[in-house]
């Protein structure tokens, strides 16, 4: 029988595990349009021991404090699932708009040119809740999932992404979001 993903001793920030994990991060320069550098986790995903390490960082910290893994669309869906299943509690998806039925709640929020609204669904009074997502950017879409999960009623114990990227200030919109590697 396979050790529970949460029974790991949490790892300090420099370890190598980490430092493996994080290498495996590629970037692709001038993706989606010139300037931009796509940082792909893609390949740190497909690596079994990268994913365990990943996934133990990002739990550990919240570690006894959450019953709700909530992950933002859609890769947050992939480390929420894995980490809920691993802790043992449920999952919420918190969607883009026009994804749901009949959603409970809708919030607006700016983007760097526009708008737009994440959904979910569901009652969390109650509920100890870990938000999850792949990467933190300018903040916008995670300050938005904030907002989703306290008008659903659910207690914000933590948020974690795998990736920052540095000089788009997302730290000044979630300074408490805890993340893994930065770049």
């Amino acid at each position: 029988m396979t050790e529970s993903l949460l029974a790991h001793v949490p790892l300090a920030a420099g370890s190598p595990d980490l430092k493996r994990a994080q290498a495996l991060i590629t970037t692709t320069p001038d993706f989606p349009e010139p300037g931009v550098q796509f940082r792909d986790i893609s390949p740190m995903l497909a690596d079994p021991e990268a994913l365990r390490v990943v996934f133990d960082g990002l739990a550990a910290p919240f570690a006894g404090q959450f019953d709700l893994v909530a992950g933002i669309e859609a890769r947050g869906f992939l480390i929420a699932g894995g980490l809920a299943a691993a802790a043992g509690t449920g999952m919420l998806a918190v969607r883009k708009a026009g994804k749901l039925p009949n959603p409970d709640v809708r919030v607006e929020y700016d983007l760097e040119y526009g708008s737009a609204v994440m959904e979910a669904s569901g009652d969390l009074r109650g509920r100890q809740v870990l938000l999850v997502d792949d990467v933190l950017a300018t903040g916008g879409t995670m300050r938005a999932a904030y907002d989703v999960i306290a008008e659903l009623g659910g207690e914000l114990v933590g948020s974690a992404v795998i990736l920052e990227l540095d000089g788009l200030g997302g730290r000044g919109r979630v300074p408490d979001c805890r993340t893994l590697f930065r770049m």
